[in-house]
């Protein structure tokens, strides 16, 4: 039996570049199941995107999938891109084994946590609002230090820097003043220590099930780590939360920082989603 994909609409086309079509996964041209691709337009159109890829029950455990895996990889290729991205339910054993087995990798993943009450912050140790002097330093180095993550993780270093800046401009519009945005100093015994980035979000993230907040950054001074601060900045974070009327508190961590990933399992923080990519060579 010969497993292709069949287009069920045109090709579209957007003013940037980007491209997305959908197709029929078919056996003998009979439709078994469904895959959608796009150009992912956080990098631009050199990086290609499987959206979504669904077999029907009936047909699954037969290679279906893994056969149209490939050929997804064969259109983008023929699209231009380099690389394809894909994200995965952390709950989808299946769809992470056939990913391993395809060769794709761990860039990041999603985690989340359900807020009940907030913890007391060690002795000592305060969280205060960030300074418009001290913004203007943080925003500038963590746009670089962004950056800097999805360069070590394969991102071209022009695709990394512009996802940063698009991310920052999309995130923090109007600068420290940005509604719902809540930027923290931690300080230990009048110290500074260490820095946090929430953001409320009345409608949840897209990885979020119900309305919750967003932690985007934690960074604890270097010359400070090791010292239990990055805990005492994740529990300002869920208290700050909860402060702001969220029931969730989600973030990202990125493939290789043990330290983190530790940190949030610790504190209860469950994995949703796996985001992998693999090089189109």
């Amino acid at each position: 039996m010969t497993t292709t994909l069949r287009p069920t609409a045109p090709e579209q086309r957007t003013a940037g570049g980007g491209r997305s079509r959908s197709y029929d996964v078919c056996v003998n041209s009979r439709p078994v199941g469904r895959i959608d691709l796009t150009t992912d337009d956080r990098f631009g159109p050199g990086a290609g995107r499987i959206l979504r890829l669904a077999i029907g029950e009936r047909d699954r455990h037969r290679g279906r999938g893994t056969v149209a895996a490939l050929a997804a990889e064969e259109v983008l290729r023929g699209w231009g891109c380099d690389r394809v991205e894909i994200s995965v339910d952390a709950e989808a054993d299946v769809a992470l084994g056939l990913a391993g087995a395809l060769g794709y990798v761990e860039r990041n993943r999603s985690m989340a946590k359900p807020l009940t009450a907030a913890a007391r912050l060690p002795e000592g140790t305060e969280g205060r609002p960030m300074t418009d002097e001290e913004f203007a330093v943080w925003e500038e180095q963590g746009r670089a230090d962004y950056a800097r993550s999805w360069i070590d993780r394969g991102v071209p270093a022009e695709q990394a820097h512009a996802k940063a800046a698009a991310d920052h401009r999309r995130l923090l519009p109007e600068g420290s003043a940005t509604p719902g945005t809540v930027l923290r100093v931690l300080t230990h015994h009048g110290a500074r220590v260490g820095t946090l980035w929430v953001a409320l979000c009345p409608d949840g993230p897209d990885d979020l099930d119900e309305p919750g907040a967003y932690v985007y950054k934690v960074e604890v001074a270097e010359e400070h780590r090791g010292r239990g601060h990055g805990r005492s900045l994740m529990l300002l974070a869920e208290t700050e939360a909860l402060e702001g009327g969220a029931t969730t508190l989600g973030l990202n961590v990125f493939a290789g920082n043990t330290p983190a990933l530790t940190l949030y399992e610790s504190l209860g923080y469950r994995s949703t989603a796996f985001h992998l990519y693999k090089p189109l060579l």
